[in-house]
């Protein structure tokens, strides 16, 4: 059996798999992270959160020796991930189907599986794709469904030329800037209970993964184009997003949206994440 043949076999085993987490929706927690956006603190028990900030809780400590080198914790073995051979992770994009609000001081519950795991062949050297489902229960209903997109490729050669970013579009007619730092990174590293080394550790990122400095997260980029979304368009049901180039925590950007299209421009015109939107 071929290593991508095994990887697709051990996919299907895991599909019935669920991984189970449950959490006190701490309204604490959220409020510490509109915060660091730079908002006010107004959650308290019983309030609906907005879209996304799922993320913040179903932490999954693991102990250091549980860690791979990224921060992550290890591939394989018991989890739902398996070792794609590959080094290097990224958020490459997911999906998102809201029904209920998810509501802050109540016990919720996370069951995740994985859908798929397969390796290939790119123009760059091998890749992997996994995409993790995720489904968000408070109360007996469901209240989120996720699905997680990753790519897992190998280390950089240092002397093969980048590919280059795509150009991103123009023609928004609602735009805003955001800025990042290093300190917005390390709390939101914190609040998710993100380990990855290239939110936080310039050394790491920028010489073992060849970044030119720490590397915005994708999730935290989708969370700023959702909430433009609701404050322009009311409830989400539905947001679907993808990563096209990864954005430097030095780098100023700029969200855009044109109707149900949303996008995030680099300081340079480079397209970093698009996303589709749709209201209730």
């Amino acid at each position: 059996m071929s290593f991508g043949e095994a990887l697709q076999y051990g996919a299907s085993m895991n599909e019935t798999y669920v991984e189970s987490q449950s959490d006190v929706i701490d309204p604490a927690r959220a409020n510490a992270f509109r915060v660091a956006l730079g908002e006010g603190t107004d959650f308290e028990v019983g309030s609906a959160l907005p879209p996304f900030f799922h993320q913040l809780y179903f932490w999954s400590p693991q102990p250091p020796d549980g860690l791979g080198r990224d921060g992550h914790p290890k591939v394989g073995g018991s989890g739902l991930i398996p070792d794609m051979g590959l080094p290097r992770r990224m958020w490459a994009g997911g999906r998102l189907a809201f029904a209920v609000p998810l509501l802050a001081g109540r016990v919720a519950e996370k069951r995740s599986t994985l859908e798929t795991a397969v390796r290939k062949d790119g123009r760059t050297g091998p890749l992997a794709f996994v995409t993790l489902k995720h489904e968000i229960w408070q109360g007996g209903q469901l209240c989120v469904t996720e699905w997680q997109d990753l790519v897992y490729r190998e280390d950089p050669d240092a002397g093969a030329p980048r590919p280059e970013a795509p150009v991103a579009r123009v023609d928004e007619t609602d735009l805003r800037e955001v800025s990042f730092t290093s300190t917005l990174l390390f709390r939101y590293s914190a609040l998710t209970f993100n380990g990855h080394r290239i939110h936080y550790d310039l050394d790491y990122a920028r010489d073992v993964e060849g970044y030119d400095g720490l590397v915005v997260h994708g999730p935290l980029l989708a969370q700023h184009l959702m909430l433009l979304a609701t404050e322009l368009m009311g409830p989400l049901a539905e947001f679907s997003f993808r990563a096209s180039s990864p954005l430097m925590h030095y780098e100023t950007a700029t969200l855009c949206r044109n109707g149900r299209d949303l996008w995030v421009r680099g300081p340079d015109g480079r397209q970093c994440m698009v996303a589709t939107a749709h209201s209730e």
